[in-house]
């Protein structure tokens, strides 16, 4: 059985605010915007190049808005995606690596900053929140690991 991850719901304060820092900021591709209703609106935005899109709005989550944490964009290149997103205005914290040279810990604890040594293949991060708080990572994978 395939199981395909395809939306990830976004809870924000402010769709259009959302609307525009993803689309116009980020470059995300338009998909959708239904306003529905006065209090359910649904709107879905892709990331260039990926299979998964978000989608955030009003009346779609009950979490608060800013609480999604976690988020991955993979990148070919991180110090690439960061100029790029950086030159779009966006403050972004990185490159950095974890001490452990495996996963990022949560929050900014056991950063180091710059890129991991040797430049492993999922080893280096960077990190940037939307205007409402909600966290995303850049990790640069160059190399997949088997069966990915």
């Amino acid at each position: 059985m395939e199981l395909k991850l395809e939306v990830v719901v976004i809870p924000v304060s402010d769709v259009d605010k959302a609307k525009e820092f993803y689309i116009d900021t980020l470059g995300f591709r338009a998909d959708a915007d239904f306003p529905i209703h006065d209090g359910y609106r649904i709107v879905q935005v892709t990331p260039p190049g990926s299979a998964c899109s978000i989608i955030f709005g009003e009346g779609l989550t009950t979490a608060p808005a800013g609480s999604a944490q976690g988020l991955h964009l993979i990148v070919d290149d991180i110090e690439e995606a960061v100029g790029e997103l950086t030159g779009r205005g966006v403050a972004v914290d990185g490159p950095f690596h974890d001490d452990t040279g495996a996963f990022h810990h949560a929050g900014g604890t056991h950063r180091v900053p710059g890129l991991a040594p040797e430049r492993p293949s999922y080893g280096t991060f960077a990190a940037f929140t939307d205007p409402d708080g909600n966290e995303w990572f850049l990790q640069e994978v160059t190399v997949r690991a088997p069966g990915r």
